[in-house]
């Protein structure tokens, strides 16, 4: 399987880019003798483009969750916790260029190449990269200043420039997506860019900027949104990809992330791994009692529908049901999520013993988690990352004409229901969830207007968080819709109905002893212990375990970064963001 980066580039590339330190913008270029001598032939092409993969995140997207309020870990992130500061040193806290001017050195020397195949695709494969650098700028900081050129070190005007208009770097952004689309050719290859990763890249970034300009009252949303509609649009009129069901099983979805090895049937691009070359940390992240201990949190599990389409929230007695109860009839996604009753590790067919050590809140994570054993160990998994999936271009399509008010029955079945169809769930009835919008919904995003799709957008909604759930979006996902405050409720665990033993599996065997230092009366079968004195319950010696109180999230300095204090003193005409001054 080919690797998605190069690992060992060829000795002329690094010395060509050697003085790109990625801190400073103000470097000489490789001289024109250098990119003579490499720029000659397509193979030379490829070879730089292969350093550029590195812009993407790898296993990296799998923790992201955990700073938001979808996964809570040993303890909880400083934005979460509000806790960001200003950082100090030069190109720090993400205001770092040196992937761009490795960019742009590429785009103004690949057209010494004569052939013309090659430049086509390997200059898209570049812009692809560059609006992909970009996007991640502008999330993290609004207004940045666009370079599309290397910048000379005598060049004082462009080095000490202002940041420019959001309008002006998106459209470039939009420019420079839509040329990777027109030129990388409509190949799929697991571990490459192509012209369908461009498609789904540029769904992504047309949805977050569509939406982010809706809800933050920023002009000129529907251009992104029909934007987001025509990418994801045309990647489903492709016919190339489908959703996985791992030949009809129960379990495809959690197949689809736990599996050593991708396929090309759902995703687009993956990060390959491989046993003994190139490995990474997430099976020890997901199982270290003192690193990662991820947990759902309380509010998505009660997100999950149940099983017949109904919202769990409905029950009366949801907040107060115990983990085997809440378990039952629910949208398969949960326990293929969460390690639920009678849990089995994936690959084995032994029951996994409930293990309260290895999870924060109660509600283990168990997607994308590799079989146990070696690969649970630090730096011991191998199962493949994933990094683009055919089932976001639905979430997109559907969530892009909802916001523009341009969604019908049809559009849900093409996208929301496919989904639903994977795991057998009911579909999603567009006039009845515009008719009976979900309260426990409503309650958690309180910035969607009323309106007559007001239901169905808080749907999509919950479908987007549950099916990727554990892949890097949620924090996105609210900064994009202005629910930043939302970090600022408590973050609870499992109920406890009362002190003592309780049964997480209803095989009249006891898991889980909960007390308030005095263990003596614990069956001896119990295999997790809950000191109430160390993990609160929210009603003293019943309720749900109070992991967090809540955080501190600050309108609107919260919903971007700052930039780095020696940054500022360099060059006079760039502004601090708003609040971090």
């Amino acid at each position: 399987m080919s690797r998605i980066i190069h690992i060992s580039m060829i000795a002329i590339l690094s010395l060509m880019i050697a003085s790109c330190d990625v801190d400073v913008l103000d470097q000489e270029p490789g001289d024109a003798i250098t990119a003579n001598e490499f720029f000659n032939t397509g193979e030379d092409l490829e070879a730089y483009t292969l350093d550029l993969y590195s812009i993407l995140p790898t296993e990296s997207v799998y923790r992201d969750d955990a700073a938001s309020d979808n996964i809570l870990g040993v303890s909880a992130a400083e934005r979460l916790r509000g806790a960001r500061i200003v950082p100090t040193e030069r190109g720090s806290g993400g205001w770092s260029w040196g992937d761009l001017r490795k960019l742009n050195y590429f785009l103004e020397n690949y057209d010494r190449v004569n052939d013309a195949d090659a430049r086509a695709k390997y200059s898209g494969i570049a812009k692809f990269f560059r609006a992909y650098f970009y996007y991640e700028k502008v999330k993290r900081f609004g207004d940045v200043p666009w370079y599309g050129e290397v910048i000379q070190q005598d060049d004082e005007e462009l080095l000490y420039k202002a940041r420019d208009s959001r309008e002006l770097v998106m459209d470039s952004v939009l420019a420079d997506i839509n040329y990777a689309i027109e030129n990388i050719p409509a190949e799929k290859q697991l571990n490459r860019i192509t012209k369908y990763t461009a498609l789904l890249l540029k769904a992504r970034i047309s949805l977050f900027e569509g939406t982010f300009r809706k809800y933050h009252g920023i002009d000129n949303h529907e251009k992104f949104l029909q934007e987001a509609v025509s990418a994801s649009q045309e990647l489903i009129e492709s016919g190339a990809y489908s959703l996985y069901t791992a030949g009809g099983t129960d379990n495809a979805y959690l197949d689809l992330f736990s599996r050593e090895d991708q396929d090309m049937t759902e995703t687009i691009l993956a990060v390959d791994y491989e046993f003994g070359l190139r490995t990474h940390d997430l099976g020890y992240l997901m199982t270290a009692p003192t690193l990662g201990k991820w947990g759902l949190t309380k509010e998505v599990v009660n997100s999950y529908l149940m099983a017949d389409g109904t919202p769990f929230t409905d029950q009366p007695d949801y907040d107060t049901q115990e983990f085997y109860e809440e378990m039952q009839s629910r949208d398969p996604r949960l326990t293929q999520t969460t390690a639920g009753p009678d849990y089995k590790t994936y690959g084995s067919e032994d029951r996994e013993p409930v293990d309260l050590d290895i999870t924060r809140t109660g509600y283990r994570v168990i997607k994308a988690l590799p079989p146990k054993g070696p690969q649970w160990g630090a730096g011991g998994s191998y199962n493949d990352i994933i990094l683009f999936r055919y089932a976001e271009a639905l979430l997109i399509y559907a969530e892009a004409k909802a916001e523009l008010g341009t969604l019908t029955q049809a559009d849900l079945d093409i996208s929301i229901n496919k989904l639903r169809d994977r795991v057998g769930m009911p579909h999603l009835n567009m006039a009845e969830a515009n008719a009976n919008p979900d309260p426990y919904q409503e309650a958690l995003y309180s910035n969607i207007e009323q309106g007559a799709n007001k239901g169905v957008i808080l749907e999509i909604r919950r479908e987007r968080r549950i099916e990727l759930m554990n892949e890097g979006f949620r924090w996105d996902d609210l900064m994009r819709w202005k629910e930043g405050k939302k970090v600022e409720d408590d973050i609870l665990g499992l109920y406890f109905s009362e002190l003592g033993p309780h049964d997480f599996n209803n095989d009249g065997v006891y898991d889980v002893y909960v007390h308030d230092g005095d263990t003596s009366g614990a069956p001896d079968e119990v295999t997790s212990f809950l000191n109430i004195n160390e993990t609160p319950l929210t009603g003293g010696t019943s309720g749900n375990m109070l992991l967090f109180t809540g955080g501190m999230f600050e309108e609107p300095k919260d919903y971007y970064y700052p930039i780095p204090i020696e940054d500022l003193e360099l060059n006079d005409n760039l502004e601090q963001n708003p609040g971090w001054e």
